[in-house]
């Protein structure tokens, strides 16, 4: 499924990249706050169910503005290490969004992004033996996946004047039945580095 969903985001970013005025690709480390443990109730009664905040991020983005300022795009981030569940399972959450953008530049320095779209989280959730099927092959992991909405937005610094951009960054995640975890809300803030292709320098 989470193969599927990356496809067609490529697929759908490759056809609008054709139509594109101005292009931009970005790498960036990040991290994730979320509300602390909380008590749930399930079936079996009652436990504490983790925070899925912290940890150090890396994702990947990129965009493509079709007319004007206004474009669309896709991220993908995860967990750069993985955490413990309950403090015995290994887990490590991805999230995984395709949005619309508004992306204006101030000049030859400056610019700014605000956007909005929906997604998926999904948490792997690792065991120690493997799980095989026929077309997704052997894995080690059991996926938890959930829709989600995302807004955020940055701020877009052309030191130099040319295509290459800092970008400080946050993006707001609402996970619909987020059950494992405390809260259905993370908010993942930092700081990416790309470059800008296409388009005018201002």
């Amino acid at each position: 499924m989470k193969q599927f969903c990356v496809v067609m985001l490529l697929i759908c970013l490759a056809a609008v990249a054709a139509m594109a005025q101005e292009g931009n690709v970005a790498i960036g480390v990040s991290t994730t706050m979320s509300p602390g443990p909380s008590q749930a109730v399930m079936n079996s009664g009652t436990y504490y169910a983790p925070t899925i905040g912290g940890g150090s991020y890396i994702n990947f983005s990129g965009d493509f503005l079709i007319k004007k300022n206004f474009g669309v795009g896709g991220e993908v981030a995860w967990r750069a290490s993985q955490n413990l569940y309950q403090g015995y399972q290994p887990y490590r959450p991805f999230y995984y969004d395709f949005y619309g953008v508004y992306a204006p530049k101030f000049g030859k320095y400056f610019g700014v992004e605000a956007l909005a779209g929906i997604g998926a989280e999904s948490v792997r959730f690792y065991t120690n033996y493997y799980n095989c099927s026929y077309f997704g092959g052997c894995t080690n992991y059991v996926s938890s996946n959930h829709f989600m909405g995302v807004f955020g937005g940055g701020l877009k610094f052309y030191p130099t004047g040319g295509n290459w951009f800092i970008r400080p960054e946050v993006r707001v995640y609402t996970v619909r039945n987020n059950e494992e975890f405390s809260s259905g809300r993370v908010v993942r803030s930092g700081v990416s580095i790309g470059y800008t292709f296409g388009g005018s320098n201002y």
